[in-house]
């Protein structure tokens, strides 16, 4: 698919032959998630490449963001994407799943970030493309976990933006396999509202379990300034 350029202050995301344009979810959890401390990160089903080069924006010089996706176009895409940013030396993408990734690439990461896929069986996408960007026939929770550990440093951790029935099932499915989420953030669109997503942080220790709220919408329709906060950095 083909979609109109994104625009943000520093840097811009051309999305030819994409599965996902730019939304809301990628925005959120590259301006959510804690980089303090990483000096090597790696993104999950970059699409467009948007969470690296928002992650890059975040990081310092030192830093290096690996971005991985099945989509030969998406990685296309996201190649362009970076080649145009101000950080693509540090920078690079690889056409590959991610279980193969982790058998093969011996890589360790101290973040590794995801907008993973969502749609059960019974709620597929209809269209075949963006299924296979968001179907967990393709990636299942439980093989992403399992591939998550196999690269994550012993102090490292990962993020997920998910919708909430299916984020507090990773959470559940993490706790066997030795991560623990340590963080999460309740998304609604407006007060009142139900949790429309889950923005979650894991470690392979327990820790101290925070939670908060993030409401996406004010009263008057506009954005809520908590929303506003957490995406100046990057929104024009």
């Amino acid at each position: 698919m083909n979609f109109s350029p994104f625009h943000f202050k520093k840097f811009s995301v051309f999305q030819e032959d994409v599965v996902h344009a730019v939304g809301t979810d990628g925005v959120l959890l590259g301006a959510w998630v804690d980089v303090d401390g990483a000096s090597a990160i790696l993104d999950v089903g970059t699409g467009t490449g948007l969470i690296t080069l928002m992650l890059a924006q975040r990081t310092g010089t030192e830093v290096h963001i690996t971005a991985i996706d099945v989509h030969p176009g998406s990685v296309a895409c996201a190649q362009q994407n970076f080649r145009n940013s101000p950080w693509y030396d540090r920078l690079s993408v690889q056409e590959a799943p991610v279980q193969q990734f982790a058998l093969e690439s011996g890589a360790h990461f101290d973040l590794i970030v995801s907008n993973p896929p969502y749609f059960s069986e019974t709620t597929l996408s209809p269209d075949s493309e963006r299924g296979l960007g968001r179907s967990i026939n393709n990636l299942s929770i439980n093989d992403l976990l399992v591939s998550v550990l196999k690269m994550l440093s012993p102090t490292g951790k990962c993020c997920f933006i998910l919708p909430e029935k299916e984020g507090k099932r990773l959470c559940e499915m993490a706790v066997p396999l030795g991560l623990y989420c340590t963080h999460e953030v309740q998304v609604r669109a407006r007060a009142g509202k139900p949790v429309e997503r889950l923005l979650l942080q894991l470690a392979r220790e327990p820790g101290r379990f925070q939670r908060s709220q993030l409401q996406l919408h004010g009263d008057g329709g506009g954005y809520s300034e908590a929303f506003l906060a957490i995406t100046a950095p990057f929104y024009l």
